[in-house]
């Protein structure tokens, strides 16, 4: 009786053992494979990922050609500054002129004499101050333009992020130098306006 005491607690002691030794060892496969599951996901989409040169000609597409010099400096020229200021300029120019014309177009008193308000003007006095409305708003919308634009791209060079915020500060300081023209006051107001208005552009856009 003694001897079948003493091995039932050495039976259950390592029935307790293996137990505890499987139990440690499912824990330990489960870090092992949460680990490769995370190194998985760091190497496809986290830091470790590599970046491939997706090349046409291995995906089954045609090869583009390569570039020339004249291209090359075609399209430097389309991006730098003067050319995007040169571009919104002209584009200011024509919105201005045609937003000058409409509104000259809808007002009751174009082409009236101040001396004598009462004499009914000609075709011809009508169209000359359309013209010179449409000419005063269309000088104006390109200065504003080109301002704007060449701020912004000199901004966003020297940030270098094309983000909301380049607008905001273009926004300001075309405002703030259309503004002081008139004082102070005008020129803090005018950066506050403008920049306001940018942001709010901005953010419809995007």
């Amino acid at each position: 009786m003694p001897c079948f005491n003493m091995a039932a607690p050495t039976e259950s002691t390592d029935a307790s053992l293996s137990f505890a030794t499987g139990q440690s060892a499912t824990v330990s496969s489960a870090e092992n494979v949460s680990l490769q599951y995370s190194l998985l996901l760091d190497h496809l989409i986290g830091d470790k990922r590599q970046i491939k040169d997706l090349n046409p000609t291995v995906m089954g597409a045609l090869p583009s050609p390569r570039k020339t010099k004249e291209e090359k400096m075609i399209e430097r020229g389309m991006e730098s500054c003067a050319f995007k200021s040169l571009i919104a300029c002209v584009g200011g120019f024509v919105l201005g002129g045609a937003f000058g014309v409409f509104t000259a177009g809808i007002d009751s008193n174009v082409g009236l004499d101040p001396k004598d308000p009462l004499r009914t003007p000609t075709a011809r006095e009508v169209l000359r101050d359309m013209g010179q409305r449409g000419m005063s708003y269309a000088k104006n919308f390109a200065i504003v333009g080109a301002m704007f634009s060449c701020t912004e791209c000199i901004i966003e060079s020297h940030r270098g992020k094309s983000d909301w915020k380049n607008a905001v500060y273009s926004g300001c300081v075309t405002g703030g130098a259309i503004g002081f023209r008139a004082g102070l006051k005008a020129g803090v107001l005018g950066c506050g306006g403008f920049a306001a208005f940018s942001a709010a552009i901005e953010y419809y856009l995007r």
